[in-house]
This record gives structure tokens, sequence and C-alpha cells, in this order.
């Protein structure tokens, strides 16, 4: 049974909502009293990754990114007719949790903007590694708790560097709510590079038919106490 394009619109933006609600929010909270510290900023990430994904996948797929979108199109496991509406309503959920962070908080913490702590080139180069493990996980996994842990351990590693975006709505809603736009152009392209190698290898790794093995070489791939 289909599901209506308002309802999976609808789950998209609520679910980006809630993770930069949550995300770049403990990033917020953080910065105002200093409790969670960068590990449990990363864990926040991470856990609301895997809620969003357990609750609303059912219903959108729970892409909550462009990039994700993007790659599942690419991947031809998405219809292209929907894949503009999906990621116009993760830029609405997104730009209204970066308000709703602003008129919490004011600008504390940046709002949990991302910017580049070294260079572009440094920050687009990570930026674009992130993504594709974070996409080739989830095309070849999908469990919820693959895909938020692997937003946890990538925010771990490079949250100080570039802000571990991997996800261009996720960027967008704190840069438009607290108008800071600082190289913002590489939280699109980046992730979107990092989709598109993302698709590549997951089709080099599933490809269309089965390998065959050397019949020499086959006998050690036969389950115990079974031949060839």
């Amino acid at each position: 049974m289909s599901v209506s394009l308002p309802r999976v619109l609808l789950a998209e933006l609520l679910g980006t909502f809630a993770l930069v609600f949550f995300g770049p929010g403990a990033a917020v909270v953080d910065a105002q009293t200093t409790a969670l510290g960068h590990a449990g900023v990363a864990l926040v990430f991470g856990l609301i990754v895997t809620v969003v994904i357990a609750a609303l996948a059912p219903i959108s797929g729970a892409h909550i990114n462009p990039a994700a979108t993007f790659a599942l199109v690419l991947a031809g496991k998405f219809p292209l007719t929907r894949a503009l509406p999906y990621i116009l309503a993760q830029l609405l959920g997104a730009a209204l949790a970066g308000f709703v962070l602003l008129a919490l908080f004011g600008l504390k913490g940046q709002l949990g903007v991302t910017v580049p702590a070294g260079s572009v080139g440094q920050a687009f180069a990570l930026e674009t590694i992130l993504t594709f493990f974070l996409l080739l996980v989830a095309l070849r996994s999908g469990f919820p708790w693959a895909v938020g842990g692997t937003v946890a351990l990538e925010a771990m590693m490079g949250g100080p560097i570039t802000g571990a975006s991997m996800n261009p709505a996720r960027s967008f809603g704190p840069a438009l709510a607290s108008g800071i736009w600082t190289a913002h152009w590489l939280y699109w392209v980046a992730p979107l590079l990092g989709a598109g190698l993302a698709v590549a290898a997951n089709h080099l790794l599933s490809p269309a038919q089965p390998l065959e093995l050397h019949p020499q070489r086959a006998q050690e791939f036969a389950p115990q106490g079974e031949e060839a």
C-alpha cells in the first residue's frame, strides 16, 4: 500500500526538524552549559538519526538528507519525480528547527552552524569522505542502529574540523537562522559528491550477476562437510 505524498513529505519535514533541533541543538546546549562535551554531542546526533529512521522509515524512508535522496535516485531506488518535493520538505524542516533554536537560545554556539575549522580544501575532502561512508552504510544496511552509529562515529572524528554535516539540510537550517554562510557551498557539493561515489561503490560491491568463483577456489567457499 503506497503512502500519499503529503504524508511522506510531512514525515520528511518532521524527521529533518528533529535532526536539526536535537543535533545542532545539542551543540548549542553544550555551548551554554558545557554539560555534554564533544562526544556527547556526537552521540546525540547518532541517537536522533537512529530514532528518526526507526519511527519514520516505514512512512517516507526517513531520508532526512538531500544527499541521501540524491543517492537513492542515482541508485534507481527512488523516483526522480519525488526527489524535489522531498528535498524541499527536508529544507523546510531544517529551517524551522533552526529558527526554533534561535528563539530559544539566541545565537548561542552560533546555532551549531557548520563552518570549516581548517582550510576549505581539507573540509571539502573530509565532508566528501564522511558522506561517502555514511551513505554506503545506508545503501548496504539501512538498519537504524547502523546508520545512527555511523553518524555518531563520524561526528566524533570529523566534528571538530567541519561540523561533520554530511547533510546539506542539516547545514542549511542553522545557516539560515544564524545568517552565517561561511563556505556554505561545500556543505552541498561535498555531500552530493560523496553520495555519488557511494552509489558507484555500492554498485561495484553488488554486481548484477554473482561473481563466478574459479572451480578450484569454489571448494574453499563451500560449507564445511559439503562439496562444491
